[in-house]
């Protein structure tokens, strides 16, 4: 059974490879701007299924982390440095310590309070974000120029950042599940279902908790970084509890600790918003309760459907 979400994953990445030249030979090029934009919220909400899924952490502040990447890059590239590379390694270490003082305060509380906790840094970020007047405040900033690879435009053509980010979601995809499937992974889990056993048989909940919140900060700080350099733009909207929302209804739409529930969550939600947006002005009414009957009738989300049995490590 769990050869099927193998298969389903390796399925969607060949169609997703396929899928540019296939829609510029029928007209429909725009489209792959929304594949893309549905590939750079799959990798947050992978990283952020890091935390729900498998460590039982709900988080409404993990858009900071994406919001500090896009930021990175936006900073960077002000300042001279247009290597992605380095402004890459920039933004990990950026939102590696953001995550490790604010993961240390916040993981001191549980359920609603570490929610709540989250939610705040980032609304701390947000506002931060905003108050960057240089960089353009509340209204964002465009980039007037992109970051390069070692000099070649690489990271900047629109066919060549397209594969580029396929390949950053294929190896989070790798990354995350291989986690997910250590002893790591089985300990988080453990932690999660019965933190005070975990605790008697000797780990550190604590410690193992907050390597997960580091890892999915930096995880989501990649796609923060990407989206910028994608769309040329920035603005602390990325950073906002509502965009974290977001996030969390792609896991519960896509399967919440599933192997591909994050994948085929922004998929749909893409999908549908964008084909609900072109029939009616009011799509958001419809959107609604579309949500709600995938959350009632697909229990375990759409991944379920696709591949029954395999919820995921320890799910």
């Amino acid at each position: 059974m769990r050869d099927r979400s193998l298969l389903v994953a390796g399925g969607i990445f060949a169609l997703l490879l396929i899928a540019p030249g296939v829609l510029d030979a029928t007209g429909q090029a725009y489209l792959t701007g929304l594949l893309m934009k549905a590939m750079l919220l799959a990798i947050a909400a992978m990283a952020l299924d890091l935390l729900v899924g498998q460590g039982g952490m709900i988080s409404l502040g993990h858009s900071a982390f994406v919001g500090i990447g896009a930021y990175v890059l936006a900073i960077g590239l002000a300042a001279g440095i247009e290597n992605i590379l380095v402004l890459l390694a920039i933004a990990l270490a950026v939102a590696g310590s953001f995550a490790l003082v604010t993961g240390a305060l916040a993981l001191r509380t549980s359920g609603v309070y570490f929610l709540m906790i989250t939610l705040a840094f980032g609304q701390m970020a947000y506002f931060t974000l905003t108050s960057l007047a240089a960089y353009g405040g509340d209204d964002g900033l465009t980039l007037w120029s992109l970051a390069t690879l070692f000099g070649s435009n690489v990271a900047q053509n629109a066919g060549h950042i397209y594969l580029v980010i396929l390949a950053v979601l294929v190896a989070t995809w790798w990354l995350v599940h291989r986690i997910g499937q250590s002893r790591f992974g089985r300990v988080l889990r453990a932690a999660r279902d019965n933190p005070e056993r975990a605790a008697v048989m000797g780990f550190s909940v604590f410690r193992y908790r907050l390597t997960a919140y580091v890892i999915a900060g930096m995880i989501a700080s990649v796609a923060g970084l990407l989206t910028a350099q994608q769309n040329e733009f920035v603005s602390p909207a990325l950073a906002t509890w509502q965009h974290s929302g977001d996030l969390l209804v792609i896991l519960v739409v896509g399967g919440l600790g599933s192997r591909n529930g994050a994948l085929l969550g922004a998929l749909f939600i893409v999908a549908a918003q964008e084909a609900l947006g072109a029939v009616l002005p009011e799509w958001r009414l419809i959107y609604g309760p579309l949500l709600v009957g995938v959350v009632l009738f697909a229990k375990g989300g759409l991944n379920s459907l696709l591949a029954p049995g395999t919820a995921g490590p320890g799910r």
